[in-house]
């Protein structure tokens, strides 16, 4: 395999024997957050100094990687939000390379498809007679014998759906994707995330559509209507995100120092900070009003002089990593979906994504398919650690596992490791979150959080860039006129409802986002947390 590489911006830092470049504002991350913040701030006519730690590409979890001139997203990326201003600002940056998707996700297990959100009746149709009296029964044995001291995700999941169901289509992925056994899993994530599935309607319905009774089946499932297209780069997310670079370049007012690691960040004693940062070619200082940083609030806490008092209180923050393994199959593409969740206890990989399916031109030789095999991991742990060879072998002979691949068609293959891509939210971090931020607050009102890690909130991409926006217009403002943490806190689904719904911010600064904003942003992105230890004692 070939390394995948690109270039690196110049920048005029790297001298740390020279007196330190003084700007408005310095940004630590190349993301969302920090990209949108970096335009909009060079924008409004303020300069900036960004540092991103990749040497090769930014937008980072929303990068696109390419390899041999294939490109594949790290996640998978729509582009939909309910605010017009985000939406206004994709297509400022990004005017002319738009282009309409169809939505698709289903479940595989066992060789067959199962539609997601799941349909029940669907489901039991496609498990087969046996395997569905099988459920039946244990839905039944459910109903009659629940457990009433609901505590876990698999208490509340066995109660509504019964066993065996729990085992086949919520169990073993759960488990992947988030590193923990389902019975220490909260009942309230549980209760959020799985919504208006009856099985028993399901029943019910199949039964009168059998008799011709039911004209209009809803397959026991009552939610929302899923966006069934989506806008999407045509050669991936990081199309925006490399164009934001560019703008912020060609401004004049912002530099772009890539291959550089936050090192320290200090008060100058006068309200303003002095960062320093390794590089390829040594550390690089910069002299700052304001800063900005979408770093992970654990490193942010470990780097800052000096120490916060409540450093300790983020070095408990957790992250789950995850890796994809890209692999070339000479084929046509295996399914249309834009990807697939794998409920199959026998395999690691959790999802599977089809990148000709996000669009025709991620993919350049129409004879040859190309599909991520993600695995959901802990940085260090077997996983993560396995050379990139064993992962491409690995991610091979599952697919021929699955069935869905002749082992002699995987023509190549690459990998790329993304380490704290979800931010864990365990029995403590809220208290750790709330206590790092007050105190940065209280101490630091030119030190500005943003984005998924930079808050340790499960944000989506539009939340990212808009608690950048906000933050720019505090800084614009010279006080905290928004409260930044007013985005996603709860509403409805993310991909239910209209793109754009909601206006602009209100013209006067107020000091919280406006109630419509706030719900346009708020997608309900649940992240399981752990039952505290007196619970579990509780229910043993």
């Amino acid at each position: 395999m070939t390394a995948i590489g690109g270039t690196r911006v110049s920048n005029s830092f790297s001298n740390s024997g020279a007196a330190a470049p003084q700007v408005d504002v310095a940004i630590i991350g190349a993301g969302p957050a920090g990209l949108t913040a970096g335009y909009l701030l060079t924008k409004a006519g303020l300069s900036v100094a960004i540092i991103e730690k990749d040497e090769t590409y930014v937008g980072g979890i929303s990068r696109t990687v390419e390899h041999e001139g294939y490109r594949f997203d790290i996640g998978g990326h729509r582009f939909f939000s309910k605010s017009q201003q985000v939406v206004d600002l994709w297509n400022e940056i990004l005017p002319d390379d738009f282009i309409q998707r169809p939505r698709m996700s289903r479940i595989y297990y066992e060789g067959k498809f199962y539609s997601y959100p799941l349909r029940a009746f669907e489901a039991l149709w496609n498990l087969g007679i046996w395997r569905s009296t099988l459920c039946m029964a244990s839905f039944a044995k459910a109903q009659v014998f629940p457990n009433r001291q609901v505590k876990s995700f698999e208490d509340w999941t066995v109660n509504q759906f019964g066993w065996k169901l729990y085992s086949i289509f919520f169990k073993t992925y759960t488990e992947k994707v988030w590193g923990m056994p389902c019975d220490e899993m909260s009942a309230d994530w549980a209760a959020q995330r799985i919504k208006g599935l009856s099985l028993w309607g399901a029943v019910v319905d199949g039964l009168k559509r059998s008799l011709g009774l039911n004209k209009r089946p809803n397959d026991g499932q009552e939610v929302k209507t899923l966006l069934e297209t989506f806008r999407y780069p045509r050669q991936g997310p990081g199309m925006m995100w490399d164009a934001a670079r560019d703008k912020i370049l060609a401004s004049g007012k912002g530099e772009v120092l890539m291959g550089h690691a936050l090192k320290q960040l200090a008060g100058d004693g006068q309200g303003g900070w002095r960062m320093t940062a390794t590089g390829p070619d040594g550390e690089a200082v910069i002299a700052a009003r304001h800063v900005i940083s979408s770093a992970p609030m654990r490193e942010l806490a470990a780097r800052l002089h000096p120490l916060p008092d409540t450093s300790l209180n983020a070095q408990e923050l957790r992250y789950r990593d995850f890796l994809t393994v890209a692999l070339k199959i000479r084929a046509d593409d295996l399914f249309p979906d834009n990807w697939i969740y794998i409920h199959d206890s026998k395999v690691k990989v959790g999802r599977i994504q089809n990148f000709r399916s996000w669009s025709p031109e991620m993919v350049p030789d129409e004879t040859v398919a190309c599909v991520g095999l993600e695995y959901f991991c802990f940085e260090g742990d077997g996983l993560w650690s396995m050379a990139d060879d064993d992962l491409v072998a690995l991610a091979t002979r599952e697919l021929v596992q699955l069935g869905l691949v002749s082992a002699s068609n995987v023509i190549g293959g690459a990998v790329v490791r993304q380490e704290k891509a979800y931010p864990v939210y365990d029995a403590d971090y809220a208290s750790h979150v709330a206590a790092m931020r007050h105190e940065l607050e209280a101490l630091y009102p030119t030190l500005h959080l943003v984005g998924r890690n930079g808050m340790h909130r499960y944000n989506n991409q539009d939340h990212a860039m808009m608690t950048a926006m906000l933050t720019v217009e505090n800084i614009k403002a010279g006080e905290r006129v928004y409260d930044t943490w007013c985005v996603n806190e709860d509403a409805e689904y993310h991909e239910a409802g209209d793109e754009g719904a909601t206006s602009v911010l209100p013209a006067s600064p107020r000091r919280e986002v406006s109630d419509d904003q706030a719900a346009a942003l708020a997608s309900v992105r649940e992240v399981p947390e752990r039952i505290a230890p007196a619970k579990r004692r509780d229910a043993a």
